[in-house]
């Protein structure tokens, strides 16, 4: 079930500077609600966090801390969630003839004193791989919010 689907923003370490800060579109999914809810999950929360144009910051450039705000924002167990970066294909040159295809990428953290440390990356496979692009293409048509 879709708990979250908007543009979640960020506050960065710098003050007044707002060092850090930014936003991302944010999607939450709990999947021991709905449909899915006769199923028991160890992760059952999925976190979703694409880019925005309009953003200071980039996803990949704070997973940590994005992921700790969200994780105390939504009261979330960071042992129960599954924390993805999802970039679209883009299309790029003179005429868009090339290509960089899109990705699911995973995060995996180190938790110390409830913050997210040493954000480790890997490409999703299936059977995780088909979940999450099911979710992404659901909530794409359903409901995509405007930066």
């Amino acid at each position: 079930m879709l708990i979250y689907n908007d543009i979640y923003s960020w506050q960065g370490w710098g003050g007044k500077l707002k060092l850090a800060s930014g936003k991302c579109w944010l999607r939450i999914y709990d999947r021991s609600r709905g449909e899915e809810a006769t199923v028991s999950f160890l992760r059952p929360y999925m976190i979703i966090a694409t880019d925005v144009a309009d953003s200071k910051m980039s996803v990949r450039s704070c997973a940590g801390h994005i992921v700790t705000s969200v994780v105390r924002d939504f009261n979330i167990d960071p042992h129960r969630m599954v924390y993805v970066e999802y970039y679209p294909e883009v299309n790029y040159g003179a005429n868009a003839q090339h290509t960089i295809p899109e990705q699911y990428v995973a995060v995996d953290f180190t938790w110390y004193e409830e913050k997210a440390l040493n954000p480790k990356w890997r490409q999703l496979k299936p059977p995780l791989l088909d979940i999450v692009k099911s979710l992404v293409v659901n909530s794409e048509t359903s409901n995509h919010p405007v930066a």
